[in-house]
């Protein structure tokens, strides 16, 4: 056949048009991600950073505890639960409240309070039941756990603490850190073998206890009450403050002794919430408001 019979309209070769469909795939990936990280921004990355900064106090707790030195265990303790309540206070208020950091924050809540403080107390006081005594560790951990995957599965059916009900169910893991710790902050206010409180605090069987009452509460239907959702009447405000003052005043002067204070508290507070959180004291308070309003 001669060039001449060579029909005009045969196909071209296919493969320079597939090698432009890759590119402009290739470009539209490009720019969605570049879209992407235009969309980050500063009110975006401070929950997320302020949530990783209290894993890594929580981390830093363990290694301090591995170490003997229990106060800087402590310390780390509690500066992931300062973390913790300034996360969630900066994605309300830079509006950067994502699935994401819901998630992320859960995850730091198990290694700062679920795993810091079973490790810290099993170094200062379990270890001496031997197996007994890290099986307690184990269950404190996997309460954390259950009490968290709980926590996540409310927060997505809007079954959580509210304004209208400012109480979660069961007791929340960074107040189960701070029950867990309380025999270690009363023996840092007496020497070893100073005091009978001190030689009392530092038995294993009442830590046990104490592993075994917080692990329990965790994964109950307990109503507790949540400071998150409660709102103090304007003419309180000022008389809150003050309290407010007196309190970081104290924190400097005596920690120890008054983070011990603030923890008996708030276990005084939770029979209270358990009180009017029952559903006759809810039905009573209801009749009573209804009669007020007719």
């Amino acid at each position: 056949m001669s060039a001449d019979n060579i029909p005009e309209d045969r196909p071209h070769d296919p493969k320079p048009k597939a090698r432009g469909t890759r590119r402009a795939k290739a470009r539209q990936i490009v720019a969605a991600r570049l879209e992407k990280l235009e969309e980050l921004s500063i009110s975006k990355l401070v929950p997320s950073t302020l949530t990783l900064l209290g894993l890594c106090s929580g981390a830093t707790a363990i290694r301090f505890s591995l170490q003997g030195d229990w106060k800087s265990a402590v310390a780390g303790v509690v500066f992931a639960m300062i973390f913790d309540m300034l996360d969630g206070r900066a994605a309300r208020l830079l509006g950067a409240d994502t699935r994401f950091g819901a998630q992320l924050d859960s995850l730091a809540d198990l290694v700062s309070f679920g795993m810091a403080p079973g490790i810290i107390m099993y170094s200062w006081c379990l270890s001496r039941m031997g197996v007994a005594g890290w099986i307690a560790t184990l269950i404190f951990c996997a309460a954390s756990a259950i009490r968290l995957a709980r926590f996540n599965v409310q927060s997505v059916r809007d079954e959580g603490a509210t304004k209208s009900d400012p109480y979660f169910t069961g007791l929340p893991t960074p107040a189960a850190a701070c029950m867990m710790l309380l025999p270690l902050l009363i023996s840092f206010q007496w020497g070893p073998g100073d005091d009978i409180v001190a030689n009392i605090v530092q038995q294993p069987w009442l830590v046990l206890t104490m592993t075994a009452i917080t692990s329990v509460m965790m994964v109950s239907r307990l109503p507790t009450p949540s400071i998150k959702y409660m709102r103090l009447q304007r003419e309180h405000r000022l008389i809150a403050g003050f309290c407010g003052g007196v309190l970081a005043a104290l924190l400097i002067a005596w920690p120890w002794a008054t983070l011990t204070g603030a923890l008996l508290i708030y276990v005084v507070t939770i029979p209270v919430a358990v009180y009017f959180h029952h559903p006759r004291t809810a039905a009573l308070r209801a009749a009573k408001s209804a009669l007020r309003n007719s």
